[in-house]
């Protein structure tokens, strides 16, 4: 559903682009050009008013403070990682690498991923061709309804969790990013005590863990959800055992755009990491981010 509406979406900003170019090419060459590079500039922008906003309220936080350089460099970055993601990646690549589930590779701790809000499972694709070419067992979910409520999202953890415990005999890794966290904790409080032994390990890039101040101007049911100190989130750390964290290992980051303030990504009894100077969807690609978790996951 998401590919379809962002593939729909690119075409239209194509088509206003070129429309522009050809309906200014005689009066203003330069307002044709700025028709056709607005939905780029656009998104700089939107961007830019982000991560302005995570430097001021991340000024109360005990995180590390970011200095501006960092926060320009992040936006830079950022920019560029989601013209790839949600440009090419998500839109037009999500089923380039498939879930790789099989029987074979019995014996070997296998991957569970789950992605964040507005996206799929395109976002992946980095970690996809790694595991593939070590055939490591891995499903990556594609949560829907893609705006409806987090609690909906626990039945397709259950799923590829599944499928990958069949697949290998192991318990899995499930990897993550942003409000996929939140759906495995979901998951987890509604499966009961027993779920925690279906998992080896959670690890969780830029999650809300505690909500984000950002989601205060979204009106869809998930975004609510992830409300800072929001009644979702207190309900749903009610619901926890105070050992579950254990088995977590919480990615943040002083320069997420989209979660914050930072210290809302971590977790208490978790192992919590800083990844200094990432932005949001740029912490769920990082080569670093991606080669420590993966050691661990050979590893295990």
């Amino acid at each position: 559903m998401l590919a379809h509406l962002l593939r729909s979406i690119l075409f239209a900003m194509f088509a206003v682009g070129c429309a522009c170019l050809w309906y200014f090419r005689a009066e203003a060459w330069w307002l044709a050009w700025a028709g056709f590079w607005f939905p780029p500039v656009a998104l700089a922008s939107v961007l830019a008013l982000e991560f302005a906003l995570a430097a001021v309220v991340n000024r109360a936080d005990p995180a590390p403070r970011a200095k501006v350089r960092n926060w320009v460099i992040a936006w830079s970055r950022e920019l560029w990682t989601a013209l790839k993601v949600f440009g090419w990646w998500m839109p037009f690549g999500q089923r380039t690498v498939p879930d790789f589930l099989p029987v074979a590779v019995t014996g070997q701790t296998g991957v569970v991923f789950v992605h964040g809000f507005f996206c799929n499972r395109g976002i992946w694709t980095p970690w996809l061709k790694i595991l593939r070419k070590e055939g490591r067992a891995f499903s990556a979910i594609n949560l829907e309804p893609v705006l409806g409520s987090i609690d909906h999202y626990a039945s397709q953890v259950d799923v590829a969790v599944s499928r990958v415990t069949a697949a290998t005999g192991r318990p899995p890794v499930v990897i993550c990013h942003s409000m996929g966290g939140l759906a495995v904790r979901a998951w987890l409080r509604s499966a009961g005590p027993a779920a925690d032994q279906r998992i080896l390990r959670v690890i969780t890039l830029g999650t809300p863990n505690s909500g984000t101040w950002l989601a205060r101007f979204v009106r869809v049911a998930n975004g609510r959800q992830m409300r800072h100190r929001g009644a979702w989130v207190r309900q749903l750390e009610a619901g926890e055992p105070a050992h579950r964290f254990t088995r977590f290992t919480s990615w943040y980051s002083n320069c997420d755009n989209v979660v914050f303030p930072a210290s809302t990504a971590t977790l208490a009894g978790a192992d919590n990491r800083l990844a200094s100077g990432l932005a949001h969807v740029e912490l769920a690609l990082d080569p670093e981010v991606m080669r420590c978790c993966l050691e661990g996951i050979r590893a295990s």
